[in-house]
């Protein structure tokens, strides 16, 4: 069963912001659905494309209304970091991964040898991705990358996204009938989209092709090279348990936030497990529930995790599952306040919206600039500012 959250869900692989569509691009989406393959023909081929591979790929490409669907429901997961954390990291998930990362030990020494990433970040992402080539998605690439190009509401991010697919058609890496995948055209086991797959695929088992679908030692090493082009820091942590102090300053607490570890030391912040990281290094004291539930530090590497996925709750759980899977053990899930209904949410942030707050979109998600919000009002009224939302909170805003 494929996870019920994944970055296609979310955001595109790499994509931090949507950009405003460009006034050539808007020219190019939409219309007569022949004259617009015609122009993606044009283009492929003023970028060293064969007019032959161009044809082959689009010539039985059609619009999905089922990617359009989707692409107008997506919207992050609504779960708590409790709930879903304890949703996608299954026993059965652990133990798929841990026999995953002793089948393919080379691969994954290689992995950490040449690009410094750690195996269990690898195998964490490939099975919340895809069950670890389980569930890869269902949707034809070609169509779908056509159908969000010729869609007039992000073509400058599916545009390229299809010409890089007619030149993997060109390369022999994708079958336009047969290759399918997530619904905005993310392939293979690890989800990268097809410019990602041309610049940072691997031929890890030396067959000549880059096959993230069928080919698992091609999945691992590609997303180690994509994690390092990313940023990644070799031999650095990501993510830490921590224990906290109840009379922690909780306004101090956030992404956004890092301090040198010697300071959240002096302030009587302890290793669950182990030692805290050097005493130099910057991190983050994060509480997805609130001061409450589970504490963590988030190194530097956990940024890369945001570059994944912009989801905060998502982003937490895969690097949690990465240090589950590197031998951490299972979090202490605390007693968290009770946090806000959808309803209630959408409420808070309308509330919030009216006192001047950018909170985006009204969609009873705890996103980041809700969260800002919150512990900022939570700090004005002298409540606890944990950025943790809850009916106490809302009561004295309304």
């Amino acid at each position: 069963m494929k996870s019920p959250i994944t970055r296609t869900a979310i955001s595109l692989l790499g994509v931090l912001s949507v950009a405003m569509t460009s006034p050539a691009l808007a020219a190019e989406c939409g219309g007569n659905l022949g004259q617009f393959l015609n122009g993606v023909k044009q283009e492929a081929v003023s970028q060293g494309i064969s007019a032959r591979a161009a044809d082959r790929a689009l010539a039985n490409a059609a619009i999905d209304n089922k990617v359009l669907r989707r692409d107008r429901a997506q919207g992050v997961f609504k779960l708590t970091f409790l709930e879903f954390s304890k949703r996608v990291i299954s026993q059965n998930r652990m133990d798929h991964g841990r026999k995953n990362m002793s089948k393919y030990a080379a691969v994954f020494d290689r992995a950490e040898r040449e690009y410094g990433v750690p195996r269990a970040v690898i195998t964490a992402f490939w099975g919340l991705e895809t069950d670890f080539g389980a569930v890869q998605g269902d949707f034809n690439t070609i169509n779908a990358l056509v159908t969000l190009s010729h869609d007039c509401r992000r073509p400058e991010l599916f545009r390229p996204e299809l010409i890089a697919a007619i030149r993997m058609v060109e390369n022999g890496d994708l079958d336009p009938a047969r290759t399918t995948g997530a619904w905005a055209g993310e392939i293979g086991q690890v989800q990268m989209l097809p410019v990602d797959i041309l610049e940072f695929g691997v031929d890890a088992d030396g067959d000549g092709h880059v096959r993230l679908k069928a080919s698992a030692p091609d999945a691992i090493l590609t997303g180690a090279n994509f994690i390092r082009h990313l940023g990644w820091q070799s031999g650095q942590p990501w993510l830490q348990e921590v224990i906290v102090p109840s009379g922690l300053a909780w306004q101090n607490t956030g992404l956004g936030k890092a301090l040198p570890v010697r300071e959240w030391s002096a302030k009587g912040v302890q290793a669950k497990e182990g030692s805290l990281a050097s005493n130099d290094l910057a991190a983050a004291l994060i509480l997805p529930q609130g001061r409450k539930g589970p504490a963590f530090l988030a190194y530097p590497n956990f940024s890369i995790y945001l570059e994944w996925n912009k989801s905060f709750i998502y982003t937490t759980s895969a690097a949690y599952f990465a240090t589950r899977l590197g031998g951490a053990s299972r979090y202490n899930a605390g007693n968290p306040d009770p946090g806000l209904s959808d309803a209630q949410m959408k409420t808070l942030q309308r509330i919030l919206q009216g006192k001047g707050y950018d909170v985006g979109k009204i969609d009873g998600i705890l996103g980041a600039g809700t969260r800002a919000a919150v512990q900022k009002e939570q700090l004005r009224l002298g409540m606890p500012a944990d950025a943790w939302p809850t009916p106490q909170l809302l009561s004295r805003l309304q």
